[in-house]
């Protein structure tokens, strides 16, 4: 396969710890350099400090990267028109859109469009486009919560924009066999690859075997601003841990994430709960977990925390929608149940069970080194690359 010129686009800076997204963009930008491709990304950045470690990262002797900051969100008529026209198009500034027009006017063979919404950039060169869709609104009914008029309108301006976008790009991968159904339902004619997320192992520590705790703990771990992780905490904490606790008197709880205080303030008094907001170093708690009960009953796409969780060796108990894109087996990968009793017996079972823990673990570990290494989700981008050339 001749080294091809690839136009890269990411909404977020290719940190290893980063958000969600980023740590396969860190594995994405890494793999295809090391083949040989020529990459220019063009990466939209929170705060200098990103840029700044993000350069640290990616040399600019070894890497094209171009950075933008998000912009400064528009006011008034203008602004409204903006959002409607184009809806989440808001964090491409006006300098990244006319920095691509100019690398797009010049000789390259792929646009590479990570997340939905930058979609937006590549309308008119979608026939040299593939775009990577990492979930859908319309899947996750994110806006079934609230019925206000306000609601209605952004969820009829939401799911409008994610067919019209969908419906324009004849290339499209995803992350699970559930996103690329309602993807081909929308688009027929599109020809649709899933490749799992790919994170880097080497990063995440394994332990072979853990010790037994005298207080074993259960914990959630994510962002609680999502109305996922948010709703999975709520249905923990409101109908899972009373009955845990009463099975395991011993046992304690720790929820950590994003916002975790503050969005579960009302729980504070719930016995032997400790809560931890915007922690520094978040591999340490997942060390610290003895099972991790993280029971979505929505959203789509994989779920990054669930990923790392395996990769670092801490025992899982979840629901399909959290273990989405992975070919996981109850009772072999982790405990996979949709019901509230059923989450509770695999927990407890768990916890009493310090064998079953680590069988689990390692079970779980060389799944995810098989499915999701750093090599296996780029030779199979590759294969979309190659698809170009025919």
């Amino acid at each position: 396969m001749k080294s091809l010129r690839i136009i890269l686009v990411i909404n977020s800076p290719p940190l290893p710890f980063g958000s969600a997204d980023a740590r396969w963009y860190y594995v994405l930008l890494k793999g295809l350099v090391a083949r040989g491709y020529a990459v220019t990304a063009f990466v939209v950045c929170g705060n200098l400090e990103d840029i700044a470690q993000t350069q640290n990262l990616f040399p600019a002797t070894d890497y094209d990267l171009r950075y933008y900051l998000l912009p400064q969100p528009r006011k008034g008529i203008m602004g409204k028109i903006s959002t409607l026209k184009q809806p989440y198009s808001y964090i491409f500034s006006p300098q990244l859109r006319q920095d691509l027009k100019v690398a797009l006017s010049k000789p390259y063979d792929i646009l590479h469009l990570e997340q939905l919404w930058s979609g937006w950039l590549g309308l008119e060169h979608r026939e040299n486009a593939v775009i990577n869709v990492h979930y859908l609104f319309s899947l996750d009914r994110t806006f079934e919560y609230h019925n206000s008029w306000e609601t209605r309108l952004r969820r009829f301006i939401t799911y409008r924009a994610e067919e019209k976008l969908l419906k324009n790009f004849p290339r499209i991968i995803t992350l699970s066999e559930r996103l690329a159904k309602s993807i081909n339902q929308v688009n027929p004619k599109a020809s649709v690859y899933t490749i799992p997320l790919g994170i880097d192992f080497s990063l995440y520590p394994f332990v072979e075997k853990r010790q037994m705790k005298a207080q074993p703990i259960v914990g959630l771990i994510g962002g609680l601003d999502w109305r996922v992780s948010y709703l999975a905490a709520e249905r923990l904490l409101t109908k899972l841990w009373t009955e845990i606790k009463c099975l395991v008197p011993n046992a304690k709880l720790q929820i950590i994430g994003r916002s975790a205080k503050k969005v579960l303030a009302e729980f504070s008094q719930v016995t032997d709960l400790e809560i931890y907001q915007d922690v520094p170093d978040i591999l340490s708690y997942f060390a610290n977990i003895d099972v991790m009960l993280y029971a979505p009953i929505s959203g789509s796409g994989m779920k990054v925390k669930v990923m790392e969780a395996f990769a670092l060796g801490t025992p899982v108990v979840t629901t399909s929608n959290g273990i989405e894109g992975l070919p996981a087996r109850d009772g072999v990968h982790a405990g996979i149940c949709e019901d509230d009793a059923g989450l509770i017996e695999r927990t407890v079972k768990l916890l009493n069970n310090y064998e079953l823990q680590n069988e689990w673990r390692l079970a779980a570990r060389k799944l995810l080194e098989k499915c999701c290494s750093p090599n296996t989700t780029v030779n199979q981008v590759e294969q979309v690359y190659k698809q170009f050339l025919n």
